[in-house]
C-alpha cells in the first residue's frame, strides 16, 4: 500500500473515530458508510440490514462461491479520554474496541474491488451492527434480503493489543468464549428500618448468591470444562436509612469455552437461585441479556486465512485457546465456513475498551493485505494474488 492510499484511509478512519455509535444506533456511521460505498461502484449496495447494517456486494465474471468479509459499526458507551484531533465528538462514546478500524480495512477492500472484480463468484462486504451487545449478527441473518447474500465463507478480524502490530494470530478450532449476562431479580416485601422483622427481606438471599454464583465459574484453563462466573452489579432496597428492603438485584456475566458447558452453568445458576430463594421466602425472576454463542473457526477457513496471511507476508501463529470475551461473529459459521483471526495492535496498546483505546493506523494495510490475499485464494484471482 503506497504511503498517499495509506493516508488517505487513515483519513478515513479518523472520521470515523469522531463519529462512535453505540449498539443499535449507529444511523450516523451507517449512513456515512453507505454514502463511500455508492462511490466504490458496487453491482448491490444494501442498506438497513438487521437495523443498521450495510452490506456491498461485488459480482465476479463467472460463478463461484460466495464470500462474506464483516467488521463492526459500533462503538461503546465510554467516554474517550485522547487529546489526539480525531478524538470522539459524542460525549460518553468512543471507538474504544478498534471497530473504526475494522471499518477502514473493508472500506479499502470496496476500493480495490471497485477497480478489479473477482474472477468468479461474488464478494459481500457487510458493515454489521450492535456487535457489542451480541445482537447484531443474528438480525442481519434474520433480515429477508440476506438470503440474497447468504454466503459460503465468511471471514473477520479483531484487534489484539499485547500483539506487536501487524502480526498475526489464528485460532484452531474454538476462538471466542460463549458469554451472557444473567439478571436475577428478588422479590420480598418492605418494611419500615425500625419492624425489619414485619418484611422480607433480600438481603440473605444475595449474600448467599454473590458467593455461590462466583463458585459456578472459578475460571481455570480454557479446556471444554471451563466456567468463569463474573459478578458485575448488586443492588440491595433503595439508598435510605428508613426502610428496610424488600427488593434487590444480582448482576452475574457467565462465561464459557463452548454453548454445552454454557447451559450447564446457566441450570447450576438458575438451581442456586431457586434453592436460595425458596429458603428465604423470596420471589424471583431471572432474565438474559447481551447473549453470546461460542465462535468456533472452520478448518477449511483456517487453512485459507494462514495461506493467505502468508502470501501478504505475514505469517500467522496458530493458537489453540480461545480468546475470553466474546464475538458474535460465530453466528454467521452456523451456515457458511467461517474463520476470524487476531491483527496485533501493540504490545503496549492500552486494552479493549479502555478510554485511551486508539487502533493503531500502521494496522490497517496488513488486515486489507490479508482479506484480499483471502478472497484472491478462494475466488481464483490471480492477478490479486501476484499484487
Amino acid at each position: 500500500m503506497t504511503p498517499a492510499r495509506l493516508a488517505q484511509l487513515t483519513a478515513l478512519r479518523h472520521d470515523l473515530h469522531r463519529i462512535p455509535e453505540v449498539s443499535g444506533t449507529e444511523e450516523k456511521t451507517s449512513r456515512f458508510i453507505t454514502d463511500f460505498l455508492k462511490t466504490q461502484s458496487p453491482d448491490h449496495l444494501f442498506d438497513g440490514l438487521g437495523g443498521h447494517g450495510v452490506a456491498a456486494v461485488y459480482e465476479g465474471a463467472g460463478a463461484g462461491p460466495c464470500v462474506l468479509i464483516r467488521c463492526e459499526l459500533d462503538g461503546l458507551p465510554i467516554e474517550e479520554v485522547s487529546q489526539a484531533a480525531h478524538r470522539s465528538t459524542h460525549a460518553g462514546r468512543g471507538h474504544l474496541c478498534g471497530h473504526d478500524g475494522h471499518m477502514t480495512m473493508v472500506a479499502a477492500l470496496a476500493q480495490d474491488l471497485a477497480q478489479k472484480r473477482p474472477a468468479r463468484g461474488r464478494v459481500v462486504l457487510l458493515f454489521q451492527p450492535a456487535e457489542e451487545t451480541g445482537k447484531g449478527a443474528a438480525a442481519v441473518i434474520s433480515d429477508p434480503r440476506f438470503a440474497q447474500i447468504a454466503p459460503d465463507y465468511a471471514f473477520s478480524l479483531h484487534n489484539l493489543p499485547g500483539l506487536a502490530v501487524g502480526q498475526i494470530a489464528l485460532c484452531s478450532g474454538p476462538a471466542n468464549c460463549a458469554s451472557r449476562g444473567m439478571r436475577i431479580r428478588l422479590k420480598g416485601r418492605t418494611s419500615h428500618a425500625a419492624a425489619p422483622q414485619d418484611g422480607i427481606s433480600p438481603a440473605v438471599a444475595m449474600a448467599t448468591l454473590l458467593p455461590g454464583l462466583v463458585a459456578l465459574g472459578p475460571g481455570g484453563d480454557l479446556g471444554a470444562d471451563f466456567a468463569l462466573v463474573t459478578l458485575t452489579h448488586a443492588r440491595l432496597g433503595e439508598a435510605t436509612f428508613g426502610i428496610a428492603p424488600g427488593e434487590g438485584e444480582v448482576w452475574a456475566t457467565l462465561r464459557t469455552v463452548t454453548d454445552r458447558r454454557m447451559e450447564q452453568v446457566i441450570g447450576a445458576a438458575t438451581a442456586l437461585v431457586e434453592q436460595t430463594c425458596g429458603d428465604q421466602g423470596l420471589g424471583f425472576e431471572i432474565s438474559f441479556d447481551d447473549v453470546f454463542e461460542a465462535c468456533t473457526n472452520h478448518p477449511e477457513a483456517v487453512a485459507i486465512l494462514s495461506a493467505a496471511a502468508e502470501a501478504a507476508g505475514h505469517p500467522s501463529e496458530i493458537r489453540h485457546m480461545p480468546q475470553r470475551w466474546s464475538e458474535d461473529f460465530g453466528q454467521f459459521g452456523k451456515s457458511a465456513k467461517a474463520a476470524m483471526f487476531w491483527l496485533g495492535s501493540g504490545v503496549d496498546q492500552p486494552q479493549l475498551h479502555n478510554p485511551d483505546y486508539d487502533f493503531p493506523d500502521a494496522a490497517i494495510p496488513v488486515g486489507a493485505g490479508v482479506f484480499a490475499k483471502v478472497i484472491a485464494e478462494i475466488l481464483n484471482n490471480t492477478e490479486a494474488k501476484n499484487q
